[in-house]
């Protein structure tokens, strides 16, 4: 098995203790909502969101992947940090035995934050992923952070 470690992060005119709020905290309403063609629901199969929880992505027929499932590996609320780990779901592609997540949001200029997030894509034995994979990947998580950033800026009053 091998692991191959990629890290992004982008700024936002959020604070962090909103960011972490809506994206970890509260993701399991607010996304199916703001993001409704492409995720059917979220729901939590044990546990309430705290560490030791399992939750469950499930998607719209308009997205290539049917479901994920995530367990939350760590949180600290009062630092704004979250480890979840993908164990199973058809985006693993038959290559990938889990996605290890580390995400923080840190204070940023007057008001704002970093979100940082770093993944771990843990292979099967004898499969390399490609970078396109990795790339589809990424570019769905910032688009569903993106997302949830332009609903804060909108909505000043929301999660503080």
């Amino acid at each position: 098995m091998g692991v191959v470690k990629v890290s992004q992060s982008f700024k936002t005119k959020v604070t962090p203790d909103r960011m972490f709020k809506a994206l970890i905290l509260d993701s399991h309403n607010l996304c199916p909502q703001l993001m409704f063609s492409s995720i059917k629901s979220i729901e939590y199969l044990q546990g309430n969101g705290d560490a030791g929880s399992l939750k469950q992505l499930n998607f719209t027929e308009a997205s290539p992947f049917r479901y994920v499932k995530h367990r939350i590996d760590e949180l600290d609320k009062e630092k704004w940090t979250c480890k979840f780990t993908m164990i199973e779901g058809d985006a693993l592609m038959d290559k990938l035995e889990k996605i290890a997540y580390d995400v923080k949001f840190e204070p940023y200029g007057y008001g704002g934050c970093v979100c940082k997030i770093s993944s771990e894509y843990h292979t099967k034995e004898n499969v390399e992923i490609k970078e396109e994979d990795i790339e589809f990947g990424k570019d769905r998580a910032i688009g569903m952070y993106e997302v949830v950033e332009a609903y804060l800026l909108a909505h000043p009053r929301a999660y503080t």
